[in-house]
């Protein structure tokens, strides 16, 4: 079937482009240790800071309706807002997740106000299990619930970098 032809030549480039953005170009210092977390919505950018200075950047995707707060459960918003990291999970459905402390009492407040639940379990993740491969590729559409995702060579190094109660700040 010449049709298939194509079809694979294209399956297989994608795969090469995802494995090859998939790099970490420059890996953190072993043993380095981040006092704070910026999330930039617009730039789709993680930094992580320690004592004021930039350790590394990341490029991230975001909920599927990323533009605005995260107003209610379900709205597919990454949320704004000052957050820390309030625990792990090593067994998720995404290659490890830290927890986001969301909803503060600003979220809580403006949810109760609307009489909506404000959600939970926004996470900074890695890749859905078994789609690794996809690496940087993922960063081409906003496709989390609400969490921000990274590669899973990036998560790996931002879980051994990021203690729990780091402070996370989330712009617009």
């Amino acid at each position: 079937m010449i049709w298939k032809r194509p079809l694979l030549a294209g399956g297989f480039v994608l795969l090469v482009l995802g494995v090859a953005a998939s790099k970490n170009e420059a890996p953190l210092p072993e043993g380095a240790v981040a006092d704070r977390i910026l999330v930039e919505k617009a730039a789709r950018t993680l930094s992580l800071f320690k004592d004021g200075a930039v350790l590394k950047t990341y490029h991230v995707a975001l909920g599927r309706d990323p533009v605005g707060a995260k107003e209610r459960e379900g709205d597919g918003r990454t949320p704004e807002g000052s957050y820390v990291i309030a625990g792990r999970k090593e067994d998720s459905a995404f290659h490890r997740a830290l927890r986001i402390s969301y909803p503060n009492e600003a979220d809580l407040a403006r949810a109760q106000a609307a009489g909506e639940s404000p959600g939970g379990d926004i996470m900074i993740h890695g890749l859905k299990n078994g789609l690794g491969w996809l690496g940087r590729l993922h960063t081409r559409s906003d496709w989390t619930e609400g969490c921000i995702a990274v590669t899973n060579e990036e998560i790996e190094e931002i879980w051994r970098a990021v203690p729990d109660s780091t402070p996370v700040e989330i712009r617009p």
